[in-house]
């Protein structure tokens, strides 16, 4: 009988030890086509409280039929304040292509956001420009897009 009651309490420390490893299912991950042909990976950082902690982007060479085989490159970065709300294409250093934006909200009173761009090329993803503190309803690409304007002079 003592063994018994060994293996079952064994079994039901492995199983919450278990549960306890597994990634947030509701946290935040996305795949975004790039012009060339390339794909973006955009997540929120494993484990991490879902209002603060680090994103990746990660870039992979296009692949068809193993899209997330050809990794080249990415970055990590601390989060601002928030979580990641979405992530877009967008012009925001006039020059030829669009950059990577990936827009935050954060989620105490207010519901500011905040923005960053990230340039690429056929290898990595460069860090470009990055805003904070924007009112809820404030548009990312426009305030990034000044941001940069302000940076160049």
């Amino acid at each position: 009988m003592r063994p018994a009651k060994i293996s079952l309490a064994f079994l039901l420390t492995a199983l919450s030890t278990l549960a306890e490893d597994r990634p947030d299912p509701h946290r935040f991950i996305e795949t975004i086509r790039l012009p060339a042909g390339q794909k973006a990976v955009v997540a929120e950082g494993d484990y991490e409280p879902r209002s603060l902690g680090s994103y990746s982007v990660r870039l992979y060479g296009a692949s068809p039929g193993a899209p997330f085989d050809n990794f080249l490159d990415g970055t990590i970065r601390r989060r601002p304040n928030g979580s990641i709300e979405k992530v877009e294409l967008a012009d925001i250093d006039g020059r030829p292509g669009k950059e990577i934006v990936v827009v935050f909200r954060c989620v105490g009173s207010g519901s500011f956001l905040s923005a960053e761009a990230f340039a690429f090329d056929t290898k990595r993803p460069n860090f470009l420009i990055s805003v904070h503190d924007l009112s809820k309803d404030a548009n990312t690409t426009h305030e990034l897009r000044k941001a940069w304007r302000k940076q160049k002079r």
